[in-house]
């Protein structure tokens, strides 16, 4: 075993993992990566399937990314933003806003239209924000006796932190921490797949294409408001949602029209729309249907698809492209103003983190918006779209697969035990598991999410490397299941580079 991994083994407890089975084999040690490939300590090389965890947008050791970086690096790293500003966070809250920008906001009084910015960490930092302004907004503005109360989606993730983790309701990562939480109410989320007001038999098709219902779960939406005003005499708080795709879920997809529809009914209802653009932000959900707007102004957020705009705004993940952690969670200015006061009335925000609004994360930050507006950056999401769109229907000849699930650059493949009655497979068999391990002896690297697997590369990537990761799932999950026999992985001299057409 390599000095490194035998160190990993050693020292390192890693996330959302079963450390008794990590520490049974030899991980992969990744030591550098260029645009969507990574390569390990041995040699190796992978397309990275997953864009590191949903992070990297214009793949790794971009030049663009890393002369930003560089360049703030040789003025300064970080100063604290408690009692200072700095220039590149006070630039890039005046581009985000801009970006959040959409004719949805014509609407809107100017009051309730995004323009504030507060920095954060991470996601699960950025949605605690968006959740403390929402409590304390609706006790000022409903007074003193208010209780807050907020709503999810059924199978909603939102974060690791307490306040986040109260948003959850996937039992088996929040179940562990309930006595700790506050109380949140969950609506059914649109899952068409595997919806119970789903008359549709199953098809070798994304189930939002053939199902046959009556929009049920947005009737599901207006009782559990009707609920909410009857017993608790007030609407709630907020409703929080990730638009058009739910991400750590399973990748489940919302039919064209139901966020749209569901965010009037909440607005009727005197409710405020938290947005987690998390893992959906940055170009992620690809473009809205309708003619192809000009590269500069293509929507990069997927409320913008539905025309919704929220009152709270939550970024992470793709904000620095994948290079540092940085996070913003916007805010209109009726939710600011709600804040303002004379010092000694302690009306302020009391929340902040020492690494908010840090140099190098909001100058890399900027960089990455300048890149996604450029016409390269566009047509290259739409050739990913496009690709993905024409290689997929290949899997359909895969008995196990029983959905397949594409919004924009984002794919969901439902893995289950058969796919004329949907029976999956229990999570102890670790389906999903073992057919990225499988993928991952073919050279592409990505994590299921329990038996779906997840396709979300950098937009740099290729329509021949697309072809490439489906077909290495077509083989990996022939392997896992019991028809073909295992690939040997492809040795790359660590001593020679890729080939130029694998380079920007």
């Amino acid at each position: 075993m390599n000095r490194l991994a035998r160190l990993d083994h050693l020292y390192v407890w890693h996330p959302f993992t079963q450390m008794r089975d990590w520490l049974r084999q030899e991980p992969i040690v990744i030591v550098s990566g260029r645009g969507p490939y990574l390569r390990d300590v041995h040699g190796r090389e992978y397309l990275d399937a997953n864009a590191s965890i949903w992070t990297n947008l214009h793949g790794h050791n971009h030049p663009g990314l890393n002369a930003a970086l560089i360049r703030q690096l040789r003025k300064i790293a970080h100063s604290s933003a408690l009692g200072l500003a700095n220039e590149p966070a006070s630039l890039l809250a005046a581009e985000l806003v801009r970006a959040t920008r959409s004719s949805a906001d014509r609407t809107r009084p100017p009051t309730q239209r995004l323009c504030k910015v507060f920095y954060s960490d991470d996601g699960s930092t950025a949605l605690e924000v968006a959740l403390k302004l929402a409590f304390e907004f609706t006790r000022r503005t409903r007074g003193p006796r208010s209780k807050p109360r907020f709503l999810t989606l059924q199978g909603a993730y939102h974060g690791d932190t307490l306040g986040a983790v109260a948003l959850g309701h996937i039992p088996l990562f929040h179940q562990t921490w309930r006595p700790l939480l506050f109380k949140t109410d969950a609506v059914m989320a649109p899952y068409c797949y595997r919806c119970p007001f789903n008359r549709a038999h199953p098809e070798r098709a994304d189930a939002r294409l053939y199902r046959q219902c009556q929009w049920e779960c947005i009737d599901a939406v207006a009782r559990r408001l009707e609920t909410q005003r009857r017993r608790r005499g007030e609407p709630y708080a907020a409703f929080v949602f990730e638009p058009l795709i739910q991400g750590a879920a399973g990748m489940i997809p919302q039919p064209q029209g139901w966020l749209r529809r569901v965010a009037e009914l909440l607005r009727a209802s005197g409710a405020l729309l938290i947005a987690d653009e998390v893992m959906t932000g940055f170009g992620r959900t690809g473009l809205p249907p309708g003619p192809p707007p000009r590269p500069a102004s293509a929507p990069l957020f997927a409320c913008q698809h539905e025309q919704v705009s929220p009152d709270l705004l939550c970024l992470a993940k793709g904000l620095t492209g994948g290079y540092l952690p940085l996070a913003a969670t916007l805010t209109t200015r009726e939710i600011f103003d709600a804040f303002l006061g004379r010092y000694e009335e302690f009306k302020t925000f009391f929340h902040g983190h020492s690494y908010t609004a840090n140099q190098l994360g909001c100058a890399t930050a900027l960089e990455n918006l300048r890149l996604l507006r450029t016409r390269a950056s566009f047509q290259a999401r739409q050739r990913l779209e496009q690709a993905l769109a024409e290689t997929l229907p290949a899997l359909w000849d895969l008995p196990q697969v029983g959905d397949i699930r594409q919004v924009g650059l984002v794919v969901g493949i439902e893995l289950v035990r058969d796919w004329t009655t949907r029976e999956p497979f229990d999570l102890r068999e670790q389906a999903g598991i073992r057919v990225c391990r499988a993928l991952a002896r073919r050279g592409v690297l990505t994590r299921p999410i329990g038996n779906v697997i997840v396709l979300m590369p950098p937009y740099c990537i290729t329509p021949r490397q697309v072809r490439q990761i489906v077909e290495s799932l077509i083989l990996a999950c022939e392997e896992t299941f019991g028809t073909h026999p295992p690939v040997r992985h492809r040795r790359r001299s660590s001593k020679h580079p890729a080939p130029p057409s694998r380079q920007r």
